[in-house]
């Protein structure tokens, strides 16, 4: 037996009262609790802990590691617009199956929005397989 799925994801934070405003206002995240250095959030079913502290980082730690955010397709583009409202900086461009937007955190973790799912991105694959390309 192996993973099964995301048990909860925790970001460390510089600043847990504009991060806690940023995940729950901006992203639409669920409060669940709160306290001085962090907080407790839900994004659907998936349990999202902010935690800050001085180890917190000061940049991401590796130039494509990032969190993709499951949004139903028909709330996408509300959501991206949001989004891009806040002002937050878009790092990378879509280049792959799906509607997506790659955007950075008020701390520097990168993030995506995505309207897909893996099968989708299994058929596309198989239809357009890249170099190296191995199915299990």
């Amino acid at each position: 037996m192996g993973v099964t799925g995301i048990n909860h994801i925790t970001l460390a934070v510089h600043d847990a009262e504009i991060s806690f405003a940023f995940y729950t206002k901006v992203l639409g995240c669920t409060p669940v609790a709160k306290w001085p250095q962090g907080a407790y959030l839900l994004a659907g079913t998936t349990w999202i802990a902010l935690g800050g502290g001085p180890h917190a980082p000061q940049q991401p730690l590796a130039a494509d590691t990032h969190i993709a955010l499951h949004v139903a397709p028909a709330e996408f583009a509300a959501l991206a617009e949001r989004i891009r409202r806040a002002g937050v900086a878009i790092w990378q461009e879509n280049r792959t199956e799906g509607e997506s937007l790659y955007f950075v955190d008020p701390n520097g973790h990168k993030l995506e929005i995505h309207s897909s799912d893996l099968a989708a991105r299994l058929r596309s694959a198989r239809a357009t397989p890249w170099e190296g390309l191995e199915f299990f």
